[in-house]
């Protein structure tokens, strides 16, 4: 049995523990909410910071699309150079101004003038001048193709394998050889028994073109080819 007195006492001490828990107990609400602010304050400083420092990825900017051009593939012919003459192979293409007309020449330094395959050779007489007109052939057909010149003079030619002469009429003609154009004289005389419609002498090769036997077509025609006979006797 417990005294009435003992019994207050412990009440009154009871009371005073569990204000003291209570106390205790707001106390660490408190402890845990201050806590709980300061943490999160501590997050958002941290989250802030990285924002801050990582920058955002950026997609690289997207390749340009290729325009399409389109190539200019002609040509405006070649005719290499050396101390200003054109470099020629022992053939070449040769282009008949005016005519349309481009033939294997054969360069052969040994002629002294240049001659074209002429048949049906007819001379007459024009404003008081002497022409000629003959016929020359078509390359790569069985046709041909009739011209007109006047006539710049007659020469005498000695075949070598009779020892008998013969007079040929000569004509100015004007002609491409690469990205070259020249008037020249040229004997006409039937080349059919030879291996060329066309030859080209010294008195175009002297003093303009130079002669490298290991070559040949060394030169490249023009895409686009003269018309027209310009007249030009240089």
């Amino acid at each position: 049995m417990v005294e009435k007195n003992d019994l207050e006492t412990l009440s009154t001490s009871l009371e005073s523990q569990s204000e003291q828990i209570s106390r205790l107990g707001n106390r660490a609400e408190e402890t845990v909410e201050t806590l709980t602010r300061l943490n999160e304050k501590s997050t958002n400083t941290i989250l802030q910071a990285i924002t801050e420092q990582v920058e955002k990825p950026a997609c690289p900017p997207a390749p340009e699309e290729p325009v399409c051009t389109i190539a200019d593939t002609s040509s405006d012919g070649r005719a290499d150079r050396l101390d200003g003459k054109v470099i020629v192979g022992k053939v070449e293409k040769f282009y008949l101004v005016g005519t349309g007309l481009v033939y294997d020449a054969r360069i052969d330094s040994g002629a002294e003038t240049s001659s074209l395959d002429a048949r049906n050779i007819t001379r007459f007489e024009r404003d008081g001048s002497n022409w000629v007109r003959f016929d020359v052939p078509v390359p790569g057909a069985d046709g041909l193709e009739t011209l007109e010149r006047e006539i710049s003079r007659r020469v005498k030619i000695i075949q070598s394998s009779t020892d008998e002469s013969e007079r040929r009429v000569v004509v100015e003609l004007q002609f491409m050889i690469g990205n070259h154009r020249q008037q020249a004289e040229f004997t006409l005389t039937d080349r059919e028994h030879l291996s060329h419609r066309v030859l080209v002498g010294r008195n175009i090769l002297r003093d303009v073109m130079l002669v490298d036997v290991g070559k040949e077509f060394a030169t490249e025609l023009p895409d686009d080819l003269p018309e027209e006979d310009s007249g030009d006797k240089s």
